[in-house]
């Protein structure tokens, strides 16, 4: 029993539910903090990936680059140790760099590196000992927050009027030492600090790209959310609606007809019972379930996620089986929006069994997901099995029923 007000009431429940789902993808959490632009940036799977690589391939670089100018150019223990202070001042920018918090020791970095080029030409006849400044200088203008262009000139500028210093305390300066001190120290440091502004693009383009990919996974669960929403909303909002009007019909008759007011009640009682069969079904994973539905479903969450998906069928799914396997695949796919940090999800059906395999999954613990332990015990008591675990930060999801599939198992 419906009236023509029903699908308006629907209506508006699903517009309500799209505007707390709106509110809830983009509010920020409780509690978390606000983490502007350039200080320690999210830790995220590719920029980690990014920064190994960087500390591997480069640090051992520069290092020894620094080392070999120390050894040719210090003329004295002093020298070694000032140039190698120089160096030193470099690599922590350096590693602060691709850790992504370089500004936090920016200051003393820059001045500790400064003074070096200071010494080694004003005060001594070291030419590299602007590498410091170099290493320091070209790692940090690109990370300020703001006037990054203007940076790049001071940074210019510092080197050569420090470098010019030599050619005025130094008595027979000649066009080696204009040459040594001040155009190719200047032109190394703006050819360098070119370069790194496209690298720091380049980051921030990644960087871009892990928010954009978080964004579309909490998109993804907040859609799995409102298609829960909505199976609640298709099995109590007719229920309700009926309810009152029986409840109403049952009133006009207790006294006119006892006979069929009673027999409305019983079954308003039917039907609310029905109803909490349907709505612990629905809450417990356990309603009746469509695989090739929740298939299609679950590659259009992980696609929107941005993760790719690899569908093999071995064999047409036994009918008795798909019920439970797709309640398999339901609670794995939300468990990788949730949990993992994948890139790709190769599903695999055969006749009596599916299998999930994901990348991205973290940590070594055993797998706790309250979600697959309940649906384990509802395959093992119909004859099936259930398996989770995790290897080499992959993740694998396996349920199938033996006994459908002639002994085969996945």
């Amino acid at each position: 029993m419906t009236t023509g007000r029903a699908p308006a009431r629907r209506t508006r429940a699903h517009r309500a539910l799209r505007r707390v789902a709106g509110r809830e993808a983009f509010a920020p959490r409780r509690g978390a903090a606000h983490t502007p632009r350039e200080t320690p940036e999210r830790d995220s799977s590719a920029q980690r990936r990014l920064s190994r690589l960087n500390l591997t391939m480069l640090l051992p670089l520069l290092a020894t680059v620094g080392a070999v100018q120390i050894a040719v150019d210090a003329d004295s223990r002093l020298d070694a140790v000032v140039l190698g202070v120089g160096v030193l001042a470099g690599m922590v920018a350096f590693v602060r760099w691709a850790a992504g918090d370089v500004l936090g020791v920016a200051v003393p970095c820059l001045a500790v590196s400064t003074a070096v080029w200071f010494y080694g030409s004003v005060l001594s006849d070291c030419h590299s000992a602007f590498y410091g400044l170099l290493i320091t200088g070209v790692h940090v203008v690109p990370r300020l927050p703001r006037r990054r262009e203007a940076g790049a000139v001071a940074l210019a500028l510092v080197v050569a009027v420090i470098g010019a210093g030599h050619l005025l305390t130094s008595g027979d300066a000649a066009a080696a030492d204009l040459v040594g001190y001040v155009v190719v120290p200047t032109g190394v440091t703006v050819v360098v600090t070119g370069v790194m502004f496209p690298n720091q693009k380049f980051y921030d383009v990644v960087r871009e790209l892990e928010e954009s990919r978080e964004r579309e996974a909490e998109l993804a669960v907040v859609r799995e959310r409102m298609r829960f929403a909505s199976d609640l909303h298709d099995i109590q909002g007719h229920t309700l609606h009926v309810v009152k009007l029986k409840t109403a019909l049952a009133r006009k008759l207790v006294r006119a007809d006892a006979d069929r007011a009673e027999q409305e009640l019983r079954e308003i009682h039917d039907l609310v019972a029905d109803t909490i069969r349907q709505t612990k079904e629905l809450a417990y994973a356990q309603r009746r379930l469509n695989l090739s539905a929740e298939l299609e479903n679950a590659k259009n969450l992980f696609e929107a996620a941005g993760i790719r998906v690899h569908v093999d069928r071995e064999a047409e799914v036994d009918p008795r089986a798909g019920e439970l396997l797709g309640q398999v695949l339901r609670e794995t796919t939300t468990n990788i929006l949730r949990h993992a940090r994948a890139t790709e999800v190769r599903i695999t059906l055969a006749a009596a069994g599916i299998t999930i395999v994901n990348d991205g999954a973290s940590g070594d613990a055993p797998p706790r997901f309250r979600g697959l332990a309940t649906l384990r015990d509802r395959l093992a008591d119909d004859g099936g099995g259930l398996t989770a675990e995790r290897t080499d930060g992959r993740f694998l999801t396996a349920a199938s029923f033996p006994r459908l599939g002639g002994g085969d198992t996945l």
